[in-house]
């Protein structure tokens, strides 16, 4: 069965938070993309989703390590709803499973960008 595209995308951006490669995660997302960091707390936009993520490397003793245990993706044209289980874990905290919520558009070249990130997770 072939992937769609944003699994992709996805897999880019656990690799890129797992290498600290933060120049490439921040091209998987939109100029205006939002970030929920955790409840109450977003960053909104290329600089600050850069600046989060290299905080919650450090906050995590960058150890981070993401991988997904599955997810649907709805597609109306070019948007896109991704929901996922995410397993988190890092030296400092025992693997955790979130429900992960992303939204996804296509930009004029063809390419998938998030513009909602809630990796987070919805159950909080």
């Amino acid at each position: 069965m072939t992937k769609h595209p944003i699994e992709h995308v996805i897999a880019k951006a656990d690799t890129a938070i797992v290498h600290e490669d933060f120049d490439t995660l921040i091209n998987i997302y939109s100029d205006d993309a939002v970030l929920v960091i955790k409840p109450g707390m977003n960053a909104i936009g290329k600089v600050q989703i850069r600046k989060a993520y290299e905080a919650i490397a450090s906050h995590f003793n960058h150890t981070l390590h993401i991988e997904q245990a599955g997810m649907k993706i709805l597609e109306a044209g070019d948007t896109a709803l991704v929901v996922a289980k995410t397993v988190v874990s890092a030296s400092n905290i025992p693997a955790t499973e979130r429900s992960a919520t992303y939204v996804f558009k296509k930009n004029l070249s063809g390419d998938w960008l998030c513009q909602i990130d809630n990796s987070y997770g919805h159950d909080q």
